[in-house]
């Protein structure tokens, strides 16, 4: 049964989970340091508790305790669940909750490319992805579009941030993902030899004269095939190229030069998809 705390006062301790949620900076240190983040919104949270995160504690409006957060709270058991009115709320997270109900949960130990690749026939490898608004539409496509997995390079942004986890509609929590490597240093030499220790030909997504098209048939060939996906604006660096078996490109029209890199992993994952 749900233990309802009202707020009385901002400063308590065990609210601080819930604070400066749009300062990116001091949530990525708070979040590490205490091994927990953030799950927005009913739906969000039910993906995440199917897929066995452990609540810690709920924030919501009052009105929402018997309406839309009602079947959460039924399945977090006696977990506190603070709340007042959206005004408090508001000064707490820093904006005014839109989908009514946030929930903190207990982050798992990191797993390794080995464990996360063990049967991947297609995974995905991003490089130093730094939005979380990318990355969590990167994720959704990946989940939506049958990538195995997803890889990434020490420099990307967190995929439980907030932000990519509302933007993902929580399908980070459904598509199994890794680091290659701790260190910013780790890549692309040791995450590279990673990939090929895995058995991964890997292509690279680049706008090179030289690139094969997206829907050439080696890609195909290949048991398993790892497409990369480079950072935003510049795309992958010259030493990752260097190092691919294969430069792929999306052909363009009406001189398009590029796409969004999360709208062009979609395109990629849907043509590489199984058949």
């Amino acid at each position: 049964m749900a233990n309802i705390v009202e707020i009385n006062e901002l400063s308590s301790p065990e609210l601080a989970v819930y604070a400066r949620l749009k300062d990116p900076p001091y949530r990525a240190g708070f979040e590490a340091a205490n091994g927990v983040f953030i799950a927005e919104s009913p739906k969000v949270i039910a993906i995440a508790l199917d897929a066995g995160y452990e609540p810690v504690s709920v924030l919501t409006e009052r009105r929402h305790i018997a309406g839309t957060a009602r079947e959460i709270l039924e399945r977090c058991g006696d977990i506190p669940v603070y709340t007042a009115g959206r005004s408090v709320l508001a000064s707490l997270t820093g904006y005014e909750l839109t989908r009514g109900v946030l929930c903190a949960m207990k982050r798992r130990p990191s797993r390794s490319a080995e464990e996360v690749c063990r049967s991947a026939r297609l995974a995905a490898v991003l490089e130093n992805i730094t939005d979380v608004t990318n990355l969590g539409a990167i994720f959704r496509s990946a989940a939506a579009l049958g990538v195995d997995a997803v890889l990434l390079s020490p420099s990307c942004c967190d995929p439980l941030s907030r932000r990519s986890i509302r933007v993902s509609m929580g399908t980070v929590f459904l598509v199994p993902w890794a680091r290659l490597g701790e260190r910013p240093e780790d890549w692309p030499g040791r995450g590279m030899e990673t990939l090929r220790s895995l058995g991964f030909a890997t292509a690279a997504l680049a706008l090179r004269d030289d690139a094969l098209p997206l829907d050439d048939p080696i890609l195909r060939s290949h048991e398993r095939l790892a497409l990369l996906l480079g950072t935003e604006g510049d795309g992958l660096s010259a030493k990752t190229l260097a190092r691919c078996d294969h430069t792929v490109k999306i052909p363009m029209s009406h001189n398009v030069d590029s796409l969004n890199v999360a709208a062009a992993g979609a395109v990629a994952f849907w043509e590489l998809r199984r058949k």
